[in-house]
C-alpha cells in the first residue's frame, strides 16, 4: 500500500458507507465481526481496560466509526458510563449499534451519520473517545492533523482516546508486513478471502505508520501517550489529554 496513492483512485466515502451497509451482520459478533484485523478480540479487551485504567469515572463516550457497537458494549461493562454518542456513516450500523447497547444496558445514546471530518463536537464534552478500524480512512497528512486535532478538542482534561487500526510501515518493511498479513488471512480462510481483503484495503484504505500518529497526538496536546499492542500490519495505541 502507498499512502501517498492519489486520493481519486480510492474508494469515496459513499462507497464505504454501502459496503459497510452490506456487512451489519458480520460486525455484530464480539468475538468473530473483525476477523480480518490480526489480534481483534485481544485489542478489545485490552483497549477496555485501558480506558477503564486511565478513566475509571468516565460519564462519556464517542465512539467514532462504531459500527455495530462493539467497542462501546465492551466499555459499558468496565465504566459507569451515562452517555454515549455513537458517529458512523451508515445508518444501517448505528442503528444495529443503538438496539444492542439498548438491550444490555440503561444508557443515554445519541447517534450522528456523519464523516469525522465533518462532525461538528462540543469541546471538552467526552471522558472517553474509541475509535477502532475507522481513521485509516483519512487521506491527507492535513485531514490526519484536523482529525486528531478535534478529538483532542472534545475531549475533557484528563479524558482518553483510544485508537485500533491498519498502520503502514516504511518501504524497506512494509512489503514483508503486507506479505505476513495475506497469510494470515489465507491461513484464516482461504486464498479468495485474502485476496477479496487485500483488493479492499488497497482500494479504500490510506494508513499512516503507528510513529506518524504517535507524534501526531504529541503535536495537538495530548500530554501522555501509550502503546498497547502491535502485530504486523495493526496497531493498538492511546493518549490521554
Amino acid at each position: 500500500m502507498n499512502p501517498n496513492q492519489p486520493t481519486q483512485q480510492k474508494s469515496s466515502v459513499e462507497e464505504i458507507r454501502a459496503r459497510f451497509d452490506r456487512e451489519v451482520e458480520r460486525f455484530s459478533n464480539l468475538e468473530t465481526g473483525q476477523s480480518a484485523t490480526i489480534d481483534a478480540p485481544l485489542v478489545l479487551e485490552l483497549i477496555a481496560a485501558s480506558a477503564a485504567s486511565a478513566t475509571p469515572q468516565a460519564r462519556s463516550l464517542l465512539d467514532v466509526g462504531c459500527g455495530a457497537g462493539n467497542y462501546t458494549l465492551k466499555l459499558l461493562e468496565r465504566l459507569p458510563l451515562e452517555r454515549v454518542t455513537l458517529i458512523d456513516l451508515s445508518s444501517v450500523m448505528l442503528d444495529r449499534a443503538r438496539q444492542r447497547i439498548g438491550e444490555r444496558f440503561p444508557v443515554a445514546v445519541e447517534t450522528l451519520q456523519v464523516d469525522i471530518r465533518q462532525a461538528e463536537l462540543p469541546a471538552q464534552s467526552f471522558d472517553v473517545i474509541t475509535a477502532a478500524a475507522v481513521l485509516h480512512h483519512l487521506r491527507s497528512d492535513q485531514e490526519w492533523q484536523a482529525v486528531f486535532a478535534k478529538l483532542h478538542a472534545c475531549l475533557r482534561p484528563g479524558g482518553s482516546l483510544w485508537i485500533s487500526d491498519l498502520v503502514d510501515h516504511v518501504p524497506q518493511v512494509q512489503g514483508l508486513m503486507w506479505e505476513r498479513y495475506g497469510r494470515y488471512l489465507e491461513e484464516l480462510k482461504g486464498a479468495e478471502y485474502r485476496e477479496h481483503v487485500l483488493a479492499y484495503v488497497e482500494q479504500e484504505d490510506t494508513p499512516r505508520p503507528l510513529f506518524f500518529q504517535l507524534e501526531l497526538l504529541k503535536s495537538v496536546g495530548f500530554r501522555a501517550i501509550e502503546v498497547l499492542h502491535k502485530n504486523g500490519m495493526f496497531a493498538a495505541f492511546g493518549a490521554i489529554r
